[in-house]
């Protein structure tokens, strides 16, 4: 039987104890799990970054992954602690948005509160649920129990307004909405909506022309701007060997737009 797996996505970063202490307490109660780390850079309190970030990671992992999110800027507050049971994953987080990309894939998600104190530790920090609430909760559903033990059903969750393309005719207006390390611009144009086309797409971001649309970032010249289609599917601006972010100056929520020429 494999053994369970958590995959941990947070904004703590490595240089504090806050991960590792996690880790031991989700052992403490269940001492088979294997651990994955999706990232801990998101940026500091950026609940939409780690939401897109959780978008597009998750449905790479095997079924019957629990995901930990812990990205929290309303620790202590009386926002809720959620578990969710979409049927394939389940995900234990703070009900702030955080999930909104992996929610209305597939069947009607089975949601609850983390409102049992059998599931959570004796004492709940005011200033790291993350220990003493959530990691808890995942490891107890790493053991075994059912997500419905964990607590009362939580109802409708908070859900971020993620950015949407917009087509008209010819042309399709999108957004930015993820920088990568290499400095590329991720945007929301997904693939299928500029596979079929007929004719050359004309790129605009930032108010700049991106050249041409390649196949690879090889097929751009050393310190190329160019747009392709990268690993998410998505639609994405890069510059060969460089940042596209720093050519551009521009990060999330830079408009891009597209239109077909005849």
């Amino acid at each position: 039987m494999a053994r369970p797996l958590i995959a941990l996505l947070t904004d703590f970063g490595l240089r504090d104890h806050y991960v590792g202490t996690m880790k031991g307490v989700a052992l403490g109660v269940c001492p088979d799990v294997t651990f994955v780390d999706i990232s801990h850079e998101i940026a500091p309190h950026d609940v939409l970054g780690a939401a897109l970030e959780l978008g597009a990671a998750y449905r790479y992992f095997p079924p019957a992954t629990i995901f930990l999110v812990v990205v929290d800027p309303g620790v202590g507050s009386e926002r809720r602690g959620v578990a969710v049971d979409t049927g394939d994953y389940r995900f234990v987080a703070p009900d702030n948005g955080v999930l909104s990309e992996v929610l209305g894939t597939g069947g009607p998600p089975r949601v609850v509160e983390l409102s049992d104190p059998r599931y959570a530790r004796l004492t709940i920090s005011k200033t790291f649920e993350g220990r003493d609430r959530f990691a808890p909760a995942a490891a107890w559903l790493a053991k075994g129990i059912d997500l419905t033990a964990l607590g009362r059903p939580a109802g409708p969750l908070v859900r971020l307004d993620v950015p949407s393309p917009r087509i008209t005719g010819q042309r399709i207006d999108g957004d930015i909405l993820r920088v990568d390390r290499f400095g590329n611009l991720i945007t929301n144009v997904d693939e299928a909506m500029i596979a079929d086309a007929v004719g050359r797409w004309a790129v605009v971001v930032g108010g700049r022309d991106i050249p041409r649309i390649v196949s690879t970032y090889a097929d751009a010249s050393p310190g190329e701007l160019c747009a392709l289609v990268g690993s998410s599917a998505h639609l994405e601006i890069a510059v060969n060997g460089g940042s596209a972010a720093e050519m551009l100056g521009i990060g999330r929520g830079a408009p891009v737009q597209l239109r077909r020429d005849a």
